[in-house]
């Protein structure tokens, strides 16, 4: 039956990516069959969906203290209006600004989304909500990539939401929908076959990783996934309610005692929404690695650390967030690094470095 509460683009967005989900199932179900079978285990693959639906969380990661385009931060933004809003909307990303009418994001759409959402009439609220499918519950949200904090959402959300093996910038031909997930799962044991580097399970082989799966029964992982390239991507359409469609808004630590954490902890309050922390990424100054995003990274966060750090602190994502804010406020008192878009591509990447290499915040 169709959901009433999605308009007519994103019914036909999500008919769309259901439709060609089918058409791979037959061959989907060769290749899961071929992993079951050298997995290790009796699992079989009505079994593995079932506890993808069971288990798997969808999350939307992001940077609470980012601003719009208003000079708002997105904490604020939450705050006021109670719903969270696309890039088409705030005009902001964590990923690439390409999400206007023949930009890149609008390209990828229309092939995902079969042209749904470029038909006459359809407007910028309509577009999607990106965000991942957490599989194994780990605390940094499924695409940690995009931001230090996440929204968990209800179970229900999952049934008006489509799917990816792969970011879509990548322009991935893996698709589904949570009732027929087979040509995701199969891509995804594909990838984990002998390797284990997908999703943040790192070490796991397709074995472990069903193993761990099959007998989650709703527990929470202690260790965080890290994923930064390697992920399903969640696409959820139509609106995004804090009241109705949030499950929990889980915070970086680096947050507690600062105003955006207090905006944060106003809008779980005022909304019903759980307040949770997870466990943070921050790493000492002299600590950041000069290979994995390049050699501008290190001066970058100790020039971040001598201007914005308050005694003792590491660079964590608070910490990345307040030079971020003064590089749109400021732009001036960046310019020797070249352009605003330059310099806060190199925050992102400063972050990056965080996820990947960063630990738990102290306490």
């Amino acid at each position: 039956m169709p959901d009433p509460t999605l308009t007519p683009a994103q019914a036909a967005a999500l008919r769309h990516v259901r439709d060609v989900a089918l058409r791979d199932r037959t061959a989907a179900l060769a290749v899961i069959a071929h992993h079951l079978a050298g997995s290790g285990t009796t699992y079989r693959s009505e079994e593995v969906v079932a506890a993808v639906a069971a288990h798997g969380q969808l999350t939307l990661n992001f940077h609470p203290d980012r601003l719009l385009r208003d000079g708002r931060s997105v904490a604020e933004a939450l705050d006021r209006e109670a719903v969270y809003r696309s890039q088409f909307e705030t005009g902001i990303s964590n990923g690439g600004l390409t999400a206007f009418p023949g930009g890149d994001r609008d390209r990828w759409e229309q092939t995902m989304f079969g042209g749904a959402y470029q038909r006459p009439g359809v407007l910028p609220a309509e577009r999607p909500k990106y965000g991942g499918l957490n599989l194994l519950g780990h605390p940094d949200g499924a695409s940690p990539r995009f931001g230090s904090c996440h929204l968990r959402l209800r179970p229900e959300v999952l049934a008006r939401s489509t799917f990816s093996f792969g970011d879509s910038y990548a322009e991935p031909t893996e698709f589904g929908t949570v009732d027929v997930f087979e040509p995701v799962l199969a891509a995804l044991l594909t990838a984990t076959a002998g390797t284990g580097v997908s999703l943040g399970v790192a070490g796991m082989d397709t074995g472990t990783l069903l193993r761990t799966l099959l007998c989650r029964r709703e527990r929470e992982s202690d260790a965080a996934g890290r994923a930064l390239d390697d992920y399903i991507e969640a696409q959820v359409h139509g609106e995004l309610s804090l009241a109705r469609d949030v499950e929990a808004l889980v915070v970086d630590p680096s947050f507690q005692g600062t105003d955006t954490g207090r905006i944060l902890a106003g809008v779980a309050r005022r909304h019903g929404v759980p307040l949770r922390w997870h466990g943070g990424f921050e790493l000492p100054v002299d600590g950041i690695d000069a290979e994995f995003r390049g050699p501008a990274i290190p001066p970058l966060a100790a020039r971040v650390h001598v201007e914005f750090a308050r005694p003792g602190e590491p660079v964590h994502a608070a910490l990345i967030g307040r030079a971020a804010a003064s590089v749109v406020r400021e732009p001036h008192r960046w310019a020797d690094r070249g352009s605003t878009e330059v310099t806060l591509q190199h925050l992102k990447q400063l972050w990056h470095v965080l996820v990947r290499f960063g630990t738990p915040a102290a306490g």
